[in-house]
């Protein structure tokens, strides 16, 4: 055996960031052999063992497995250039998709950090008079043992102050279009209402499920209940009807009969 006044396995071990067990196995199946031995017959690494390691310790953080890694290194086509390049194409690649992760990781920390309970003040705030904290209490004892009632919980929750201003604003916008098809005597049954008809369901299934017949009960409870046709019909007298009329004709067109309509 010669001596080699190189590196000792635990100085290696160090320098690159690998356990000595590590090392050793690599040396065994022939990946990163030491070079060379002490007189004492410990492993010894030069400066090409060193680098040799350093790929290796490449090519395993982008997943490959030992014995492909192996297969590249003793590849007697590719030079330490084509190596190099190779090994900088994938960790771009890496580095890209990383960044998109961590980008992902960012807006789930914000989104989170927002989704906060809104409070009575806050559902003040957004809706102003259009609020009374007794309807949620009523709302629970009605609907409270329903499916709708539990999904409508469960978005609920995740909800920013921001999203509802969002869920604010596009009711006010919707209404503000009902009352305005209502005003220039829009046929119900015309396609210029149905728009608005699915434009109303959707805003209803920001917080449940909604199907046409759910919808068409909803609408017979907006006019049977005056809290409801009171403030439709302050948009527009008639306007209350004029929902129903609209939401029953858009039911029909789908093969629901408004009468024999159920919750489901």
């Amino acid at each position: 055996m010669t001596r080699n006044n190189g590196l000792t396995v635990g100085a290696v071990a160090d320098l690159v960031g690998v356990s000595v067990r590590t090392l050793h196995h690599w040396d065994r199946i022939g990946l990163a052999p030491a070079s060379g031995r002490t007189w004492s017959d410990y492993r010894v690494y030069d400066d090409d063992d060193v680098a040799r390691i350093h790929r290796v310790l490449v090519y395993r953080e982008l997943g490959l497995p030992l014995a492909q890694i192996g297969v590249l290194l003793d590849d007697p086509d590719v030079d330490e250039g084509a190596h190099l390049s190779r090994q900088r194409d994938l960790l771009v690649d890496r580095i890209s998709h990383l960044q998109e992760m961590v980008s992902a990781v960012d807006r789930l920390k914000e989104a989170i950090a927002v989704n906060t309970p809104l409070t009575p003040a806050d559902r003040a705030e957004i809706f102003g008079t259009d609020w009374n904290e007794d309807w949620q209490a009523e709302a629970q004892q009605q609907w409270g043992d329903t499916p709708q009632w539990e999904q409508s919980q469960q978005r609920t929750s995740t909800m920013s102050k921001e999203d509802w201003r969002r869920v604010k604003a596009d009711t006010d916008s919707l209404n503000s279009d009902l009352a305005a098809a209502k005003r220039a005597g829009v046929d119900p049954a015309s396609p210029e209402a149905t728009e608005l008809v699915e434009r109303h369901r959707a805003s209803i299934s920001t917080f449940y499920d909604c199907t046409r017949s759910m919808q068409v009960l909803l609408a017979r409870m907006y006019r049977q209940d005056p809290r409801f046709s009171e403030t439709y019909d302050s948009l527009e007298p008639g306007l209350t009807e004029w929902i129903e009329a609209a939401v029953e004709a858009d039911a029909r067109a789908h093969g629901i009969d408004p009468d024999a309509a159920t919750w489901d």
